[in-house]
């Protein structure tokens, strides 16, 4: 056979099984890298790459190896899930460096971190004042976790005492010109809202909307195909028609969204009576 045709199948079967062992190993590998990880990672790397290319070594041998350095991480792992002692064995342990706003020098030491290097990494935190750093640990992955002291604390709704609107996060209505019903409906709104929005924005129809957000506001993103497409004048009377719905919806919104009893029948109510006067008119806003 070949040697070119040799080194391909090592190499595809050395892929296929560094796939698996990912997989098996989990996103921890990559998300929460710590040096016995690095050293695990690279070794399997080093290995497979070797087993792809150099024909001295036995394709049986090799992946004995990759299999044998992919399990044992793995039982250490699981191991280490029911034994605080060998997860410090294998992770090593977080230290504090910072301490109420004082530098802890045996620590720095102990972990080999220069204070220019500590600087570095409370600036990416964008703190530029030890004093205002109330606890800085060096976790086990090399990151820095920071906890800045109260006063320092950006201020919150909560801290001053305000209640907010849960914001349940921008929600995708229409991709590449579909309405996506179920979200639209999840959100309380309708498609005669939404085509009124994407209208005012410079749209004539779904199909001119290549992506549209709706947010916790209500307030509609939209992305159209031609960017190039200027504002159009909307008709009234549609608009008219989508703006009360609009309405309509939001009052059913509020009504779901509201824990507070007689809220939630004031609003109930108005929509009802949105509703009739929007059934009523709707012959003449056409």
């Amino acid at each position: 056979m070949p040697e070119y045709l040799i080194t391909i199948i090592r190499s595809i079967i050395a892929f296929i099984l560094l796939l698996v062992m990912a997989r098996i190993m989990g996103k921890k590998q990559v998300s929460q890298l710590t040096f016995f990880d690095y050293c695990v990672g690279i070794t399997i790397g080093s290995i497979a790459a070797s087993m792809a290319v150099d024909q001295n070594i036995k394709i049986t041998n090799g992946l004995v190896s990759l299999v044998i350095w992919g399990i044992i991480p793995i039982i250490i792992g699981m191991l280490g899930l029911k034994s605080p002692v060998i997860m410090r064995i294998t992770d090593g342990k977080s230290d504090v460096v910072i301490e109420n706003g004082k530098i802890l020098e045996k620590n720095l030491k102990k972990n080999q971190l220069a204070v220019r290097e500590l600087m570095v990494m409370l600036r990416e935190k964008n703190i530029f004042n030890i004093a205002d750093v109330e606890m800085a640990v060096f976790e086990t992955n090399g990151q820095l976790s920071v906890l800045k002291k109260s006063e320092e604390l950006p201020i919150t709704p909560r801290t001053l005492g305000t209640i907010v609107e849960r914001d349940h996060g921008p929600t995708i209505v229409i991709s590449d010109g579909k309405v996506m019903e179920k979200s639209l409906q999840k959100l309380g709104y309708t498609k005669e809202w939404l085509l009124g929005e994407i209208q005012a924005q410079g749209a004539e129809d779904f199909e001119d909307v290549f992506l549209s957000q709706v947010d916790s506001m209500g307030n509609v993103y939209v992305d159209l195909y031609s960017d190039d497409l200027k504002l159009e004048v909307v008709k009234p009377r549609p608009l008219v028609a989508s703006t009360l719905k609009k309405l309509q919806a939001d009052l059913e919104s509020f009504s779901l969204q509201t824990e507070n009893q007689e809220a939630k029948q004031m609003y109930e109510k108005q929509a009802q009576n949105l509703q009739n006067v929007i059934d009523n008119i709707s012959p003449y806003l056409k």
